[in-house]
């Protein structure tokens, strides 16, 4: 690889991957790492993973294409994300019926970094560049039982990196049980399988393939639920670098313990519904925090928290979080039922 692409793609992977702290500030084994960042604000206030929350609404069924329903028939969601840096995020997708037990849905989402300067194998600055990755998809579910749900989502993911492409194809199979009569819910997602089929050069880049499970439980006279969510399951050791008090002489100590381990699997999240039309939400990602483990890490660091308000016709959501202390990130969806709004 000759160094000018080399300089090119290493500022827009750089760009990619700082998309999503949580999963490569200390762990940068796979590229497409942006197919971690939900779209959902909801999701993203109970902690930025959760594949089991049971709502009519198409935000939900963004990590788990088995929460895709018939109930969620001609909804659109429009989702927008102010990232750190200049990053912007936006999305927009469909669902609608297919026989009397499936649904299916489409969307695009688009992912851009702002502009980064450009330079040649000499250093010599040549201009400016934006990069950007596009993921296409289409979901389908069908509903095995009355209590169990199937679903497969397909992603065609291009990335552009200054006068560089690359495609992939990545599948997302989710099961998820659900028991309306205790609110209890259970799901098993594999994300991301598959691979490249356009490399930039001659560098393979990994998708970030994940195993998650997860849960989440209503108490009866209580309007909490209650969610835990296992990802990164596929790869025990997520070891992370405690950097003290950040300054040059302090030493980076490896923490690869079982309990550091052990937390950093899981998310945690709880959502406040007093009823039909309000909710707030709010998550916290132990990963998120020892990832931002700098002497810059915020107060907040791995705590999300999201609020939305239901209508007839449609429901808008907020989220916020704030990874380090010099990155606030904002969440918008608005979930739109065509069902309500042309009749």
């Amino acid at each position: 690889m000759n160094k000018r692409l080399y300089i090119s793609l290493t500022a827009a992977l750089a760009a990619s991957c700082f998309v999503s702290p949580a999963i490569m500030a200390q762990d940068g084994s796979t590229a497409y790492n942006y197919l971690e960042t939900t779209s959902s604000a909801r999701i993203y206030g109970l902690g930025g993973v959760n594949i089991t929350t049971i709502e009519d609404e198409l935000s939900v069924t963004d990590q788990n294409p088995a929460l895709l329903g018939s109930e969620m028939s001609n909804q659109i969601l429009v989702d927008y994300m102010h990232y750190m840096g200049g990053s912007n995020f936006a999305g927009v997708r469909y669902a609608h019926s297919a026989t009397e037990r499936g649904a299916w849905s489409a969307g695009i989402r688009y992912f851009g970094y702002g502009s980064i300067t450009a330079a040649d194998e000499f250093g010599n600055i040549t201009g400016s560049f934006s990069p950007k990755d596009v993921n296409f998809n289409g979901t389908f579910s069908y509903d095995i039982t009355d209590r169990l749900r199937g679903g497969i989502t397909l992603k065609f993911l291009y990335s552009s990196y200054e006068a560089y492409s690359a495609l992939a194809i990545a599948t997302d199979l989710g099961i998820n049980y659900y028991d309306p009569d205790s609110e209890f819910s259970a799901s098993i997602v594999a994300a991301n399988l598959g691979g490249q089929v356009k490399k930039f050069n001659e560098t393979h880049d990994r998708l970030p393939i994940d195993l998650r499970l997860g849960i989440s439980k209503m108490f009866p006279g209580v309007p909490i639920r209650f969610s835990i969510t296992a990802w990164k399951l596929n790869k025990w050791h997520l070891p992370y670098w405690k950097t003290g008090d950040g300054t040059q002489t302090e030493e980076f100590v490896k923490t690869d313990k079982f309990a550091s381990n052990l937390f950093r699997h899981l998310v945690f999240g709880v959502d406040f519904i007093p009823n039909d039309r309000f909710f707030i939400a709010l998550g916290y990602n132990y990963k998120t925090r020892t990832d931002m483990s700098t002497y810059k890490r915020s107060f907040l660091s791995g705590f999300s928290l999201g609020a939305g308000m239901n209508t007839r016709r449609f429901n808008v959501a907020l989220a916020f979080a704030q990874p380090h202390s010099g990155a606030t990130t904002l969440m918008l969806n608005l979930n739109l039922n065509l069902n309500e709004l042309l009749y």
